[in-house]
């Protein structure tokens, strides 16, 4: 996991000056550039116009949906957030039908969303897949080195009783014990499916917990209510009380890059090049202190923890 590669200045949205960022935040990215992703095949032409940010119902999306707003800002584009609107079962429909024109994503669990039965693992493996399986009129952009996988978190005192190191230790025992997730994790492919299909992993009880693996969850864990939880590798509960992260030694779960979706004809050049700038810069580092500002102690709200980043990083003075 890296940390904050400083910025040269804030983006100048000439032609020349434009096209340089872009290559830089391409190569930053780790992503290539290609005609099916950040341009969706339009030729990277768009209306823009306003462009509506939506996050998905948990704080680092929605910290991430104002990075890209306050971005977009920058670079001249009128932008507002639509914020906490639901699971991807939802914020993909709603880019679909306008509701919102951006969302950041993850991903792997988006081209698992979209191609159940995908065998790609690597980040560039669902780099590459993710545009040929996107739905007409979405693209993705450029992702970003800054990942955040679900994964199986159980206390120290739990993974001390059982022995638990990896999801093939957790198969072992996994029917006497409670799994907390998301709701949607009964049905997603990489959930409670797939921990069957991958570890024969079938737990006892599953508890549906709504808050992206949040503090409820956490509390939750904590109680022993659940001694199972999905909560994402990001997460600063996971340092602050000792939590031990199962290992996934049969990648259940894919490579989980943080990823702008957008409506694809409704981005102009400047608001993808403003997007692109965020891929290049944004770190796992980056995610883990967001979130730790935000759901920590301070409980920041995500427009100043953004305010912030985009601020330290040059995007904004």
């Amino acid at each position: 996991m890296t940390h904050n590669s400083r910025p040269a200045r804030r983006v100048v949205l000439g032609a020349a000056a434009g096209l340089s960022v872009l290559l830089a935040a391409t190569a930053c990215s780790g992503s290539p550039l290609t005609a099916n992703s950040s341009t969706g095949g339009t030729g990277g032409t768009g209306s823009s116009g306003s462009v509506v940010v939506g996050s998905a119902n948990f704080p680092e999306s929605a910290t991430i949906a104002e990075i890209y707003a306050g971005a977009l800002k920058a670079a001249g584009v009128d932008a507002t957030t639509k914020l906490n609107i639901g699971a991807r079962e939802v914020y993909v429909k709603a880019v679909e039908d306008g509701s919102i024109d951006v969302v950041p994503d993850y991903t792997g669990n988006l081209l698992g969303y979209l191609d159940p039965k995908t065998t790609a693992t690597t980040p560039e493996e669902v780099v590459a897949a993710l545009p040929k399986v996107m739905p007409s009129g979405l693209s993705v952009l450029d992702a970003a080195k800054a990942e955040d996988k679900d994964a199986m978190v159980v206390t120290a005192e739990t993974a001390a009783k059982y022995h638990l190191k990896s999801l093939d230790d957790l198969a072992k025992v996994c029917s006497q014990l409670t799994l907390g997730a998301p709701p949607e994790f009964q049905t997603r492919p990489y959930g409670l499916p797939g921990l069957k299909a991958k570890y024969n992993c079938v737990p006892a009880k599953f508890t549906p917990i709504s808050d992206g693996g949040g503090p409820l969850t956490v509390k939750a864990l904590l109680n022993n209510d659940v001694q199972v939880a999905d909560i994402f590798t990001t997460s600063p509960a996971i340092p602050e009380n000792k939590l031990v992260v199962l290992s996934d030694p049969k990648n259940n779960w894919l490579a989980q890059q943080v990823v702008p979706l957008i409506k694809t004809d409704k981005l102009n050049d400047a608001a993808k090049m403003a997007l692109g700038q965020i891929s290049g810069l944004l770190t796992t580092e980056d995610l883990i202190a967001l979130n730790a500002e935000v759901s920590g102690p301070k409980k920041m709200d995500p427009k100043d923890a953004a305010a912030a980043w985009l601020k330290d990083k040059g995007i904004t003075k």
